[in-house]
This record gives C-alpha cells, structure tokens and sequence, in this order.
C-alpha cells in the first residue's frame, strides 16, 4: 500500500538566531505602519516603470559603449514609453474606409466573374 502513495521530502523547519529574528519582526512592524506605506507606495510607483524598461524596451543592457551615446539612447527610450503611454489616452482611431474598386474590378464584378479578395494571393477560380 505504501508503494502508491507520493512521495515528498521531508518538511524541513529552521529557526533564525535571535538576533534576525528580533530584526525581522521590527521590520514586519514597521511596515504596518502609515509612514513606511507612504515611503512604499513612491517605490511601488517608480518599479513599475523600471520594469517596463528593462522588460519591454532592453534597457538592462545599452547598446553603445560612450556616455554621451547612452544617454542618447535613454533620452529616446523615455521619450517611446511617454509616447506608448499617452497614446493609451487617446481616442481609438477611426475605422479605415474601404478604397473603391478600380476599373477592372468593377468590370469583373458587373460581369459577375469571381476576383480574389487580394491580388496577391495566388489563386485559381473553382472551375
């Protein structure tokens, strides 16, 4: 029977010396606290931009080795995330008009001969 049950380690439990455990209730305390929220709250907000940096733009490595090119390429990054972000903000574009058929389409279409919805796309007529 005992073949079919799982099998997990152990479960192993430590204890902090009594020094960082006195050390990391004060903190645990401190951080209920208004003051250390208000002081977080300015971390939080600042995080989520870095990430989107380092995440969405590959700003964990520059990819100039002089200063002054760096701070080029930063200026232009940071100007791209205001972009991306005031663009959230606007109004959704308008739907794009479709064009109106050329002379020859028109002409297949009055002839009721099928056309391809794209000309590109390489296909033979059912037939």
């Amino acid at each position: 029977m005992k073949s079919a049950c799982t099998r997990t380690d152990a479960r192993k439990v430590s204890f902090l010396p009594r020094e960082l455990y006195d050390i990391q209730s004060e903190s645990r305390t401190e951080q209920q606290t208004q003051e250390w929220l208000s002081r977080y709250s300015l971390r939080a907000a600042i995080e989520s931009t870095i990430s989107e940096f380092v995440n969405g733009h590959g700003m964990r490595q520059c990819r100039y080795r002089s200063e002054e090119k760096a701070h080029i390429q930063h200026v232009f990054t940071a100007i791209a995330v205001n972009l991306e972000r005031i663009g959230v903000h606007l109004p959704p574009a308008p739907a794009r008009q479709s064009r109106n058929p050329t002379a020859l389409q028109g002409f297949l279409d009055w002839q009721r001969i099928p056309r391809p919805r794209s000309w590109r796309v390489a296909t033979h007529p059912a037939g």
